[in-house]
C-alpha cells in the first residue's frame, strides 16, 4: 500500500518518521517545525495503514506494515525515526529501505508479558489473552501534561485510526517479539521512563550487546515528542 505522507524542509538530510499505535502523522509537527527550523532536513512523516489519512486495509500485521513502509519511502535514507509500533514495523523494513541511520523512540519490540505461571501459560496457550495483558501492564504509563493544543493534536489523531486493528497489532507484536541483531543502519534506542512496557529487561543490555546505542531519558514518557519535543528532538539529532 503507498501511505499518505507528509513533508517539511528541503535540507540535504531526507529523514523519515513513522509513527505508533493510534497516532498518525501529526502528531510529529511540532517536532518538524524544530528540526525545519535547523535547514539541514528533508522531513516526511507517514500515516501507516489504517490511520489517519492512509487506506483502511483488511490486514494489519507488522510484515503488511513493514512491506507499505517499503512501497512508500526511497532508498538510501539519511534516517528514520520510529515511535512505539513504528519501531516494531521499522525493524522488519530497514534492511530494505537501507536508511543510514534508524532511531527507535520507546519502540514496540517486546510487550511486557507475564512468562511465568498461570499467567506465562495463558500467553503461550491462548493469544486472546495478549491484549488483555498488555492493557493490564500499559495502565502504569504516566498520562503526559500535555499542553491544550498538544492534547487535542493526540486527541485527533486517535479519532482517525481503524480500532478493528488494536487485537490483531498486539497479538502480533506479542507472540512476536524483536529478535535483537546487529543491524547495517547505525541503530540508537531512546528510552522514556515508561519504556519498560515495550522494552522490557534485559532487552535494552542486549541491544547494546549487539551494537546498539541506547538512551535513556527517565523524565520523559512513552509520548515523548508530544510532552517535551524540544528535548526529544534534541536526543534524536545527537543520533543523526
Amino acid at each position: 500500500m503507498k501511505l499518505h505522507v507528509e513533508s517539511a524542509g528541503s535540507g540535504p538530510e531526507h529523514v523519515a518518521f513513522v509513527h505508533g499505535l493510534g497516532n498518525d502523522a501529526t502528531v510529529w509537527e511540532e517536532l518538524l517545525r524544530i528540526a525545519d527550523a535547523t535547514g539541514r532536513y528533508t522531513l516526511t512523516a507517514v500515516d501507516l495503514r489504517g490511520h489517519g489519512r492512509s487506506e483502511r486495509a483488511p490486514g494489519y500485521s507488522l510484515e503488511e506494515f513493514a512491506d507499505d513502509l517499503v512501497d512508500t519511502l526511497p532508498r538510501g535514507l539519511h534516517a528514520v525515526v520510529s515511535h512505539s509500533l513504528g519501531g516494531a514495523v521499522v525493524a522488519r523494513a530497514v534492511d530494505r529501505l537501507g536508511p543510514r541511520r534508524a532511531v527507535y523512540l520507546d519502540p514496540g519490540f517486546k510487550l511486557a508479558l507475564p512468562d511465568r505461571g498461570l499467567g506465562g501459560f495463558l500467553v503461550r496457550r491462548a493469544r486472546w489473552t495478549i491484549p488483555l495483558f498488555a492493557a493490564a501492564q500499559s495502565r502504569g504509563i504516566r498520562t503526559p501534561a500535555l499542553t491544550p493544543e498538544r492534547r487535542a493534536v493526540e486527541r485527533t489523531a486517535q479519532t482517525r485510526w481503524d480500532r478493528r486493528m488494536a487485537l490483531s497489532v498486539l497479538q502480533d507484536v506479542g507472540t512476536h517479539p524483536f529478535a535483537v541483531v546487529r543491524q547495517a543502519a547505525e541503530s540508537t534506542v531512546i528510552l522514556s521512563g515508561d519504556a519498560r512496557y515495550v522494552v522490557p529487561d534485559p532487552l535494552p543490555s542486549q541491544l547494546e550487546a549487539a551494537g546498539w546505542r541506547v538512551v535513556r531519558e527517565d523524565s520523559l514518557g512513552h509520548a515523548m515528542f508530544l510532552e517535551n519535543p524540544e528535548l526529544t528532538w534534541r536526543l534524536i539529532e545527537s543520533a543523526l
